[in-house]
């Protein structure tokens, strides 16, 4: 899709001098745009309704409260394409310590049930974030059994991962029945390419998927594909200790982040699904 100099005129910001195409993920088209007054990063998605960026700047706003994030400086249409216009932010290196304790710092600001406010619709797997009282039935009949059912409509399960989900989810039961579980604030995707560090070294949070949920399994994306040093941990344990059992029921949470990437990628993720179903 080509900017063209009207469309730009009705953002809402000075007068654009140039739009170049940046890398932004596979469902938005991104772009750095330079203005008199400097930088800015705009997301747009063609002929799609404002409503589109609803859950991320939920998401961001909710997670300023604990944690650098990009200014929202405006979001809605033009000429029917929904944007979202972001502080550019410039990157350099910063501690995997402080940003553990970042992470720990959004953790503790809590909600009184599980979910938000706002279901994601924009992704590939919509989520359902209707709020629930208790964390098992939301993360069982809320995010796992969704991607179970879609999996099954398209071909991805089979008896043998039926069996094993049978058996994971109740073993899922068991383990969170005599746990005080707090709806902590979540990023909701917390890989390595959704967090950065500004030229100070700010730790900064970026492309939220929010809810209120067991910071557990916040963390259990931290440990899939890489990213998160030792160092990390050390900060966060520093300052919000983890719990008795996390690592045994870490596998758990991680068949989530599992199972999605199964949807969205087919069997080049069945094999690691097959073996956290097999471990019960």
């Amino acid at each position: 899709m080509a900017l063209s100099t009207t469309w730009l005129a009705q953002l809402p910001v000075p007068q654009v001098t140039t739009a170049t195409p940046v890398s932004g993920g596979d469902i938005n088209q991104a772009y750095r745009l330079e203005t008199n007054e400097g930088p800015y990063f705009l997301l747009v998605q063609p002929q799609t309704p404002a409503s589109f960026y609803s859950h991320e700047v939920a998401g961001l706003q909710a997670l300023s409260q604990a944690v650098n994030v990009p200014e929202v400086f405006g979001t809605g249409t033009i000429d029917g394409d929904a944007y979202l216009l972001l502080e550019f932010l410039a990157t350099g290196h910063g501690s995997q310590y402080d940003l553990g304790q970042a992470v720990a710092r959004v953790h503790r600001v809590t909600a009184p049930q599980f979910g938000f406010d706002q279901d994601n619709l924009v992704a590939k797997l919509p989520k359902n974030n209707h709020w629930q009282s208790d964390w098992t039935t939301f993360y069982l009949q809320q995010r796992l059994d969704p991607l179970v059912q879609r999996a099954q409509q398209h071909g991805l399960w089979n008896n043998q991962r039926a069996t094993g989900y049978a058996r994971v989810r109740q073993h899922i039961v068991t383990e969170n029945h005599d746990r005080q579980i707090t709806p902590s604030l979540l990023h909701g995707d917390l890989w390595a390419g959704n967090y950065l560090f500004t030229t100070d070294g700010t730790p900064t949070l970026i492309d939220p998927d929010t809810l209120y949920g067991d910071r557990e399994f916040d963390l259990a994306m931290t440990t899939i594909f890489g990213g998160f040093t030792q160092e990390f941990y050390k900060g966060y344990n520093a300052a919000y200790p983890l719990t008795a059992g996390y690592a045994q029921r870490l596998p758990h949470y991680q068949l989530y982040y599992l199972l999605a990437h199964l949807n969205l990628f087919g069997e080049t993720y069945g094999g690691a699904v097959d073996d956290l179903l097999a471990r019960g």
